[in-house]
Formats: structure tokens, sequence, C-alpha cells
């Protein structure tokens, strides 16, 4: 993919922001309440990991059209979602149907800091930032307030594609033919060829999107360590891979290589008041 051109902070973030509102509509027209990454990976991984109780208050970081919203308010959670989308954000609205009474809608930008503080200081139970630290052109902004905007031991949970197999800038499916004592067996594999180096790069999260957007690929040290800097505790990882029965008819799909993991689950804990 085309790298981006060099641009100041404030720049990329408005490139970033304009290329997702005028993506938001295809998406939503394609991912509904959710693809197979959310039903099969990302959405039971993030469940387990946050383990919501009945009236918990969460916060939905780049929310999208509020797919996850609504499922967080069908197990009884209160949720305040953002995105910085007001196309997206339209889309959710319209969308919520059921459990209206539970979530709020805002247009955001998350690393707008003090925006976010204008949410409730100590208000939140939880966090979840759903395949959406990878969209980010910066961090520390959003994980600095949600050190002052969850409650004392209070967590995050965020998904992200796998920094090590799944990168818009380092990562390659490959299919080849085995010969095995005279079984020809195919072998789906990851070649990885950058890695430890945060790169952005423009790319596709649904074929025919109207425009590419922009990837932010960090590795996962550095992921973890943003989010020691504001405070938190590692405290629980899931590495979901789709199960062999998942199968699908394109020979390169992700469901097809159920060994390698593409996505990451992380849950961080806040460990002190700021």
């Amino acid at each position: 993919m085309t790298q981006p051109q060099d641009s100041g902070p404030a720049a990329l973030n408005a490139d970033v922001q304009r290329r997702w509102d005028t993506n938001a509509e295809f998406w939503d027209d394609r991912f509904g309440e959710g693809n197979d990454f959310q039903r099969v990976l990302i959405g039971p991984a993030t469940e387990r990991l946050l383990a919501l109780k009945p009236g918990e208050h969460v916060l939905d970081i780049a929310c999208g059209n509020g797919a996850f919203s609504r499922r967080m308010a069908e197990l009884g959670a209160q949720v305040t979602a953002f995105d910085f989308s007001p196309r997206f954000i339209a889309r959710a609205k319209a969308r919520t149907t059921r459990h209206a009474g539970q979530i709020q809608y805002h247009v955001l930008d998350a690393t707008d800091e003090a925006a976010l503080l204008a949410l409730g200081v100590r208000r939140y139970d939880a966090a979840v930032a759903s395949m959406a630290f990878m969209d980010m052109s910066a961090l520390d902004p959003l994980l600095s307030a949600l050190g002052k905007l969850l409650k004392p031991a209070g967590r995050l949970v965020f998904s992200v594609l796998h920094p090590c197999f799944n990168s818009a800038n380092g990562t390659k499916l490959a299919l080849e033919e085995v010969d095995r004592q005279g079984d020809i067996v195919e072998t789906r594999y990851v070649k990885v060829h950058r890695y430890i180096t945060p790169t952005t790069a423009l790319g596709l999260g649904i074929i025919g999107q109207p425009v590419p957007h922009l990837y932010f690929h960090r590795p996962i040290s550095v992921l973890y360590q943003a989010c020691f800097r504001a405070g938190f505790i590692l405290d629980g990882v899931e590495e979901p891979a789709f199960p062999p029965q998942d199968q699908a008819d394109r020979p390169l799909s992700w469901a097809n290589l159920t060994e390698i993991p593409p996505v990451l689950v992380s849950r961080v804990r806040l460990i002190g008041l700021q």
C-alpha cells in the first residue's frame, strides 16, 4: 500500500478522521451487528476478559456503528460510547432500537485528552477499545485520560490486529503445496519481514471500501509500555484463532490459518489513582 505523506500530528489525525468518516456508511452496511472476526474472535474474547456485571458503567472507545455498545447494553451495562466520525455515530444511533436508554453516543476524538475528561472523572468501571488502537495516531492522550476516567482498579480491554502476524506493513499470507510421502498437502503460513519498528501504512479493512485508511503498527512491547506509563498493569491476554470447522472457501482467508491468531485481545487494570 502507498505510504501516507509526512505530516504533523494534527494534520495526520485529521486525515485519519476524514478517511473513517468517508468509509463509515460502507463499513456499517457490511459489518452490521458483527462480521466473522467480531462474532468468532473479538467479541467472545473481549466478553471473557471484560467479565461485565449488570449495572456497570462502561466506556466504549471508537465505537464505530455501536455494535459492541449494544451487546454490552444487552448484558446489562450502562454504556457511554464515542467515535470521531459523525457518520458512524449517526448510524450507531439509527441502529440502536433496543436498550437505547442504556447507551449514550458522542462524537469525540480519542486523542483529545481534555474532551475525554469531560465525560466524567472516576465514572467508569471499565473501558473497551475494540479493534481501535491500530487506527489511532496516538495512544498516550487516551491512556492518560483513562487513568482518570476509570474508578480505582478499573479495567480496559482492547483488541488489535495481532502485531506479530497481521500487520498492514509487514505480514503476508502464503500458500504452498508440499509432497508428504506421496500426499499433496496445502500449507498456509504467515511471512513476517518487519515487526519491531512502529510504522504507518494505508490499507483496507474491508475489500471495496471507498478509501484506504491508516494503520498504525506498534509492536506488543510499545502497546503495553504505553499502558504501563499510564498506570495500568497487564492481567489478561487472549490470542483467538479460527477453529478448524470455520474454514473458508478463499484459500488465504484467516479462517484457514487455524494455528495463527489474527488478533490480540488484552486486559489491563488501573493500579493507582492519578
